[in-house]
Formats: structure tokens, sequence, C-alpha cells
């Protein structure tokens, strides 16, 4: 499911940053980094472990949200033959983390970048996350550079990984990314990430994945208050993200050959959450015929029909249950896909804000290498999966804390008022609890009353909003 994106500003004291704050205690969120671990990343910054291949001449780009300074991928499309070349830059943070050394006992400890409203509490340092290893444009970094050739169906031919040195030319963002696609005045490297985006969607339906054009809630400042909204994502966001999808695919290809691995697999849904998805669909009025797969009936959605949005954020239920799954000595595991994939993949594109990806690049370079992973991944190899399923917890807890946070901060003057929404979710054992979603504002709360009309929209009255216990809860008016 998409980060709800949103942004908080103020002063620490004011009532929203102090329950933000508060939130932060609560979970025992590290924020300052101990003396030792910044000190390391300041030495780090200065001398990384450089690799000998340079590919400062190719010239790659950046595309992100606007303000991020992060940055883990870079990317070069072009044409091969008949089909494409992807060549696809990762970050490579090995280059400054010394296993063993303390950036990387922290990073053990922090497992995740987590975004709260008010600020961010990086993996690693910003003067590595933000800095010296962020691909920033126009700086030679250290990267672990993907090639990757495709036919001209989009379908995976030779692949190669390989340390590199790489330049950033240009720091993209989607909207103007998708503005100059529109146009037709985007260059051919830019050009054709429509053009292998859509390749990729093609070879996604035709394995049976899925991937969930869900609206983002969003929070933003105008005018020295808050405004919530919601957001469907560009199609560039989505090509994009076939990219990622596509070297993770081919990481946990290279990984199953070579008998070591990570995976991030996700068992298929049992029959009963499709069963309750279709009486889901139902209630909101969506034609969903019994000879079609459940694959095809979301490329069928608008999100920006309401009961279609509604329903894409039902179908996240089925996504819940995926974790990492490791393997080693080429005794493979029962699992190794991930069901809303269709195929092997890895967490492999992100290792500047998530712990996994920089195991998984250094098993995938001994594996084209032909050589046996570092001791020290195979070393944590074994713990890994515990260590992610705490962090997703804890990041999963962030998000919803905090959209429940301000979502009652923006609301908590309104108690009484009463709001159009639509029951998006009613509780199998408890009927007379649900979610409701309301048409304006952009907020998704509890809701309670004892009859839930499933999809319908109805008028519902705000009992509750107190960001001190980032609650809100709605009955029927």
């Amino acid at each position: 499911m998409p980060r709800r994106k949103i942004r908080v500003t103020g002063a620490p004291e004011a009532p929203l940053r102090a329950a933000l704050a508060a939130l932060r205690t609560e979970l025992g969120v590290p924020e300052a980094f101990p003396p030792e671990v910044q000190e390391a990343a300041e030495r780090a910054a200065k001398a990384p472990a450089l690799p000998v291949y340079d590919a400062t001449d190719i010239p790659f780009f950046t595309l992100d949200p606007p303000t991020s300074t992060d940055l883990d991928q870079a990317t070069h499309l072009s044409r091969h033959g008949t089909g494409y070349r992807v060549r696809y830059a990762i970050a490579d943070v090995a280059a400054f983390v010394v296993p063993g050394g303390a950036l990387d006992t922290e990073a053990l400890r922090r497992v995740n970048t987590l975004y709260f409203p008010d600020e961010k509490i990086p993996l690693h340092p910003t003067v590595l996350s933000e800095g010296a290893a962020s691909l920033l444009p126009d700086q030679v970094r250290p990267a672990v550079l993907w090639t990757i050739d495709l036919d001209a169906d989009g379908r995976t031919g030779a692949v190669d990984v390989r340390r590199a040195l790489v330049r950033s030319r240009a720091k993209l963002d989607y909207g103007r990314v998708q503005r100059q696609i529109d146009a037709r005045t985007a260059e051919e490297p830019l050009a054709l990430l429509k053009e292998i985006g859509e390749a990729r969607e093609r070879q996604e339906t035709e394995r049976g994945g899925i991937s969930l054009n869900v609206p983002e809630q969003q929070i933003t400042e105008q005018d020295h208050t808050y405004v919530l909204g919601y957001r469907a994502p560009l199609p560039a966001e989505a090509w994009n993200a076939q990219l990622s999808l596509l070297t993770g695919m081919a990481a946990a290809d290279l990984m199953l050959a070579h008998g070591t691995g990570v995976l991030r697999t996700l068992p298929a849904a049992p029959d009963g959450a499709v069963a309750r998805l279709r009486r889901t669909a139902v209630a909101l009025h969506i034609d969903w015929p019994h000879h079609m797969s459940y694959a095809a009936l979301i490329r069928t959605l608008d999100p920006h029909d309401t009961h279609h949005a509604a329903f894409l954020q039902e179908c996240t239920a089925l996504l819940r249950g995926a974790g990492y799954t490791v393997f080693r000595d080429g005794v493979l595991p029962a699992i190794t896909t991930h069901a809303a994939v269709a195929a092997p993949y890895t967490h492999c594109t992100a290792p500047l804000r998530r712990l996994a990806d920089r195991y998984a690049a250094e098993i995938c370079l001994a594996a084209v290498a032909g050589e046996s992973p570092p001791d020290w991944v195979l070393a944590a190899l074994g713990a890994l999966p515990r260590r992610m399923a705490d962090g997703a917890r804890i990041a999963g807890t962030v998000e919803r804390e905090c959209v429940d946070i301000v979502e009652a901060a923006l609301l908590k003057d309104r108690v009484g008022d009463v709001f159009d929404g639509c029951v998006v979710d009613v509780d199998e054992h408890r009927p007379t609890v649900g979610t409701v979603q309301l048409i304006s504002p952009a907020v998704i709360g509890r809701i309670e009353g004892d009859r839930l009309p499933l999809g319908e929209r109805l008028r519902v009255r705000l009992a509750q909003a107190d960001p001190g216990t980032s609650k809100i809860l709605f009955t029927a008016a």
C-alpha cells in the first residue's frame, strides 16, 4: 500500500507536534544517532570503498517525489537491438558501512527509515543517506549497477550486476516527467519509461501479477492551515515502480540459481479472503463476473471512482502476510514467490531506507561472480526475517498512528458536525463496527452503528476527535 504523504510544521510545543513527539517516545523510536555512529558516518563519507569499474559516462537520472533527498536509484533506458536495455544503479551502502562497525550495529537496530509528518527518522545518518551515499545529481557515487536486457515484449533476457561508479545528470520528479511524456517532449531515455513501463505492465498481466493503484490520502499545508485530500498516483509512478519490480525479480532469480538468498514472499490469499472480497464487490456495486480473476478485475477499476477507490482499499487486505524468507546452501524454501508479483521477488532497490536490501545486493554480486556471499552476510541471514518483521511492524504502526493523530487534530473543533461518507469496511465479527471514508475532508476513520451499509453513501456525525489519544470516531447521523 502506498505510504501516505503527510507533512506537519510548526513549533515543537504545538499540540499536534507534541502528540507526534509523544508517539515517538511511546514507540521507543531512536532519534539522534549516538556520537560514535555519527563520527563513523562522517569518516565513511570522506573515504568510501570505491569500485574500479567506471560508468560515469552513462547519463543516469533519478525519479522521486520533488522533496526527496535520500535517492536510492538512478536509471538509464535505451533501445537494444529489437528490445531494450535497462540500467538501474542502486546506492551502494556497503561502500560506507563496515560489517560489525558502529554504523552496521545501528542499522541493525533501526531496520527502516521511519516517516513522521514532522520529521524523518533515517536508517543511516543523513551525512550518508542524504549526502555521500545518495545518488544526487552531478556527483560521482559508488553504486550497485544492474544491466537488464529486455526483448521487444518486455521479457527479461541477459542480467548483469556489478559495482560501479555512476553520476546522475538530473533529479526529476513525477509531475514534471508525466508532463514531458504526455507532451511528447521527453528525450528518448525518459520517453522510454512509458514504453518499457507499459511493456512490463503487460508482462505483469500475463503472469497474473497485481499492482494496486490505491489513491493516497494526503495532508498538505495551505495558507498556514492543513487540508486533507485524496490523490491517485500518476502513470509515471507506476512505470517507475515496474523498473524496481523488474530488478527485484531479476535479483530473486539470481539468488535461487545461486542457492542462497533472501526473498520477499507472500502466500496466495485463502479462499475465504477472496470470497469476502467478492461480497464487498457486490456491496460496492462492482461487477465481478465469476469467470474473471481477481488480477483481471483490478485492471478494470478507476481509482477516481469513489466505489472503485473503496474496493481498491479493501484489496490491500489480500497483501497482508508478506515477509522475508531466507535460504542457503541450495536448500530452497517451500514458498519462493510473492503472490502479488506472481513470481519470485526480493527487496534490493532501497538500501538507504531498508536494511534487507544491502544483504540482497551482496548475495547477487556474489552470484554473478560465482563466489560465496561474504561471511558477514551469511552470519546475519538467519535473524534477518525477524528483524525486518519487527521493523515493518513499527513502520506500520507509525503510519497508522500518525494519520490518526493528524486527522484528529484537524477535526478536533468539529465534533458534532455531520459529513457525507461511504462505508468501505465492516468488521466480519462485529457488524456494528467498520470504517468510513469521508467524501470531504479526506478522512478515513472508525464508525459504529446498528446498520452499516457497505458501499453506500450515508451521513455520519463526528463523535470523537482527540489527537492526544489519536482517535476519531463517527456514528451514523
